[in-house]
């Protein structure tokens, strides 16, 4: 048995490495808060045009915020991007066809809404693998765009997207509109605020991660930013 300052001086390296192997799995997190680091990383915040904005929705499909919201993108003419969560869609199967049926487009959330740094890789992998047999048995068509939850990812996320050649996208503006005291006026102002060519909007049409019934507020919320971005001369686009 080696004495304990023996001991203590073998396991260093040891916590170092751990230390450093932890660190390097986080890092990626990083993108969420410095734009450097998504340019870095190869994740993107800009419609693959640059002109236009891209309207895109997290955490669907839910049972009333979904229809909600196709009913007045509809209206407005607009199309949009639907993050889908796994778990959703196994609720909502025929919600998924009715987005793609409406000329929307579709792309990978998770399939259980979770920080990525509470996941382990092996958990990571299993959750991505899930979403992306559930998303594409509803859509009927392959995986290319992936979000993170929360805007969150990690290395082994990141390396499966690589993997897989899917576009990992974040956005440049959101509404705040999961939240409890967000109002109609406050997420329509603060989702256009700035708002340029080549941005990407973020809104839920979903409230089972967020405040109770903030769909609502959305729905209310969007035709109030259509009408800004419009009177600003911007088109909505693809990703």
């Amino acid at each position: 048995m080696l004495p304990t300052d023996d001991r203590s001086t073998a396991i260093a390296p040891l916590a170092g490495a751990v230390g450093v192997a932890a660190i390097g799995y986080a890092l990626p997190a990083l993108a969420f808060y410095l734009r450097p680091a998504r340019r870095a990383l190869g994740i993107e915040d800009r419609t693959a045009s640059g002109g236009g904005y891209a309207l895109t929705f997290d955490d669907g499909p839910h049972a009333e915020g979904t229809p909600a919201t196709l009913e007045i993108l509809a209206a407005a003419g607009v199309h949009a991007t639907f993050f889908l969560v796994g778990e959703q869609v196994q609720r909502n199967r025929g919600l998924v066809e009715e987005i793609l049926a409406a000329g929307h487009y579709v792309g990978l959330h998770c399939h259980r809404h979770r920080n990525l740094l509470r996941l382990t890789p092996w958990q990571v992998r299993e959750d991505l693998a899930r979403a992306q047999a559930t998303i594409e048995d509803a859509s009927g068509r392959p995986t290319t765009l992936y979000r993170p939850p929360y805007g969150i990812i990690n290395a082994a996320a990141l390396a499966i997207a690589r993997r897989h050649g899917w576009r990992t996208l974040l956005w440049s503006h959101w509404g705040r509109d999961w939240e409890a005291r967000a109002t109609p006026q406050s997420i329509a102002a603060l989702l256009t605020d700035g708002v340029g060519e080549g941005s990407v909007l973020l809104l839920h049409d979903a409230d089972d991660y967020g405040a109770p019934s903030s769909w609502r507020r959305t729905a209310a919320a969007l035709p109030l930013a259509l009408e800004t971005l419009a009177q600003r001369g911007l088109r909505s686009v693809a990703l």
